[in-house]
């Protein structure tokens, strides 16, 4: 009983605190090593960043799940997609929008995930998405622009 009690405990640590069981025993955890990415056209949860010229602006769409549809219900669904610019030579982003979606099926309401942006970027960066799925975590796709 001993040995589930601190196999509990651990667990606990693990989902509270940032902390994860190794053979070493319980280590910090990184953001970076909870981040997914995959082919976007294979895997439904992978933010898609779309960008187009108009005029002097750049037209940036991001969405998930442009090959093959994601769950849109209240116990499965895209809660959130942020996305960040990198200028070229840099190492900080900059945050350019979020989304945050909220009706994931009450009173029959849906939000689908995407969302859009014109930018003046005057300098070549990288276009990072993030998105969040309640169950499956976050997401990560990028862009050069």
């Amino acid at each position: 009983m001993n040995i589930l009690i601190n196999i509990l405990n651990k667990c606990v640590l693990k989902i509270i605190f940032g902390y994860r069981l190794t053979t070493r025993g319980l280590i910090k955890m990184k953001l970076s090593e909870l981040v997914k990415s995959a082919d976007w056209k294979s895997e439904k949860h992978v933010p898609v960043i779309h960008v187009s010229k108009e005029a002097d602006d750049l037209k940036v769409c991001v969405s998930v799940g442009d090959e093959i549809a994601h769950p849109n219900t209240l116990e499965h669904h895209i809660a959130w997609m942020k996305l960040f610019f990198v200028p070229e030579g840099k190492e900080i982003p900059v945050e350019v929008a979020s989304y945050v979606a909220s009706a994931h099926g009450e009173s029959d309401l849906f939000t689908e995930p995407s969302m859009s942006v014109k930018l003046k970027a005057n300098a070549k960066g990288t276009l990072l998405a993030l998105s969040y799925c309640n169950i499956h975590g976050l997401w990560e796709n990028s862009e050069e622009i």
